[in-house]
């Protein structure tokens, strides 16, 4: 398989290193100033060992909306994973790296008629429906296709519903559906579902299994032969949340509604894989105080900390995912905690990070982490104002390495051995020949690793990275 260039490769990590080690490597040495992410393949591989534990009848379908990393996507299709696509785009980034059309669901229940072609043309051939006239479609575009029915079945409790715009009624609106794929001379192959993402409901789970039993003997009686049962999303994955809960619900619901080996069970999850895998770490750089306390006129009541990262960039997330991040400062602070709040980078007003936080006083030029940040981020970033979208530093352990490094897509190639900070600070790519300095002219290292000191001393005639005047902001009216 050939590895371009622009791919960075898979850092091994010593025994001594932690993902939080790597971090401080970076931030702290002198050439980082831009925000950047660390991917932990090793998050991703227990992932999966959590997934085929507590769900062993089901098989992953990875929902590459949810975070369509290059990286990600070979790291899951090494494992075995099969792939949830909603775009000829996506199915075509999933088939460029040697996964199977076999292994691939459109699961788009509304189409473009030229990415129905493009299926149809490149044998994917496992689709979604709800609704008539993508019958009529899929009838006149790819009349051979596997039909999969998607029914209506919401959490009371969701990051993201997912009900008001697709899925069919299960019990007036899917038997007609179901008659009408018959006429058309269809193949129903079998029902799906999807609660809604991020689910906090997991009775839901029964219900929906429920309905897909009923419609499976409907479907049985008029005819077709369903064996394919697709359970959706809405499976956590932050650090701290647990899927026991609804993997319990299912394997119960599953034994009740379906005992046969000979049904096909798949799901659709997302950011249960990829949100804790990744963890952003943004720089300070810009701070202001406000002083209102009339009786204190010295006092900082409240500060705004200007960060190079926003809503606009990795932390979309706040608008379009409904998520909720914590900061935490890369330093440990002293003293009394101050109100304060978090602000990205552009000159918009509507890019705010944080509204309202304790925080120890901070300085320019220090970095706050972000946790959980792997789920509906990188997908949606934008270059807005012209601030870049954060680049991905990706580390492993020596254990996960030797378990991928020659399962397929990934090889050898996708690793260097050493986490040294200047092989990760660098950005060495999978050819090893494109080194990128982040554009920082100021330093130049040599063929020898530079100790810590030696890393931030600057010559005294060259400007420092951070240049600023600290001006005092008078009291707000």
């Amino acid at each position: 398989m050939k590895v371009t260039n622009l791919d960075e490769r898979i850092h091994v990590l010593s025994n001594t290193s932690t993902l939080m080690t790597v971090i401080k490597d970076i931030a702290n040495s002198g050439l980082q100033e831009e925000a950047f992410y660390v991917l932990d393949v090793g998050d991703i591989v227990h992932k999966h060992q959590i997934w085929k534990e507590k769900l062993p009848r089901v098989e992953p379908f990875y929902a590459v909306k949810c975070n369509d990393s290059l990286t990600v996507l070979e790291v899951l299709a090494s494992l075995g994973i099969g792939f949830d696509c909603a775009s000829k785009n996506e199915i075509n980034k999933v088939l460029e790296i040697g996964v199977d059309s076999s292994r691939i669901i459109f699961a788009n229940p509304a189409k473009p008629a030229s990415h129905i072609r493009h299926a149809a043309a490149v044998g994917v051939d496992t689709m979604t429906v709800d609704n008539e006239s993508e019958l009529h479609k899929i009838k006149k575009l790819f009349p051979s296709a596997k039909i999969v029915l998607r029914i209506r079945c919401d959490s009371e409790v969701a990051q993201c519903q997912l009900g008001m715009k697709f899925g069919c009624d299960p019990t007036y609106e899917a038997p007609s559906l179901l008659r009408l794929s018959r006429l058309l001379d269809l193949d129903v192959i079998g029902i799906s579902f999807h609660v809604g993402s991020g689910c906090q409901d997991p009775p839901v789970f029964n219900r929906a299994i429920c309905h897909a039993k009923n419609l499976f003997n409907l479907a049985s009686d008029i005819g077709f032969k369903p064996y394919l049962l697709d359970l959706g999303g809405g499976y956590p994955g932050d650090k701290g949340t647990s899927i026991d809960k609804i993997a319990d619900v299912i394997n119960h619901a599953l034994d009740e509604h379906f005992p046969s080996d000979n049904l096909h069970i798949i799901a659709e999850p997302g950011r249960f894989y990829v949100a804790s895998a990744f963890t952003l770490a943004t720089a300070i750089h810009s701070k202001r105080s406000i002083r209102t306390d009339g009786n204190s006129p010295g006092a900082v009541t409240h500060n705004m900390y200007y960060i190079n990262d926003g809503v606009y960039g990795s932390f979309n997330c706040l608008l379009y995912d409904h998520q909720h991040v914590t900061p935490m400062p890369l330093r440990n602070g002293h003293g009394k905690m101050i109100p304060s709040s978090i602000w990205g980078p552009t000159c918009d007003g509507l890019d705010q990070v944080v509204e309202n936080v304790l925080m120890h006083e901070m300085e320019l030029g220090d970095w706050i982490i972000f946790e959980n940040m792997g789920a509906y981020t990188l997908p949606v970033a934008s270059p807005f104002n012209g601030f870049p979208i954060p680049k991905v530093h990706v580390v492993a352990d020596e254990s996960i390495w030797l378990l991928l490094k020659d399962a397929l897509p990934l090889t050898e190639d996708h690793f260097v051995i050493g986490d040294t900070p200047a092989n990760l600070r660098l950005g060495l790519d999978i050819g090893g020949t494109d080194v990128n300095v982040w554009n920082n002219s100021v330093m130049e290292l040599g063929s020898s690793e530079l100790s810590s000191e030696e890393e931030i001393l600057i010559d005294s005639a060259t400007p420092p990275p951070f240049i600023y005047d600290y001006v005092e902001v008078d009291p707000l009216n």
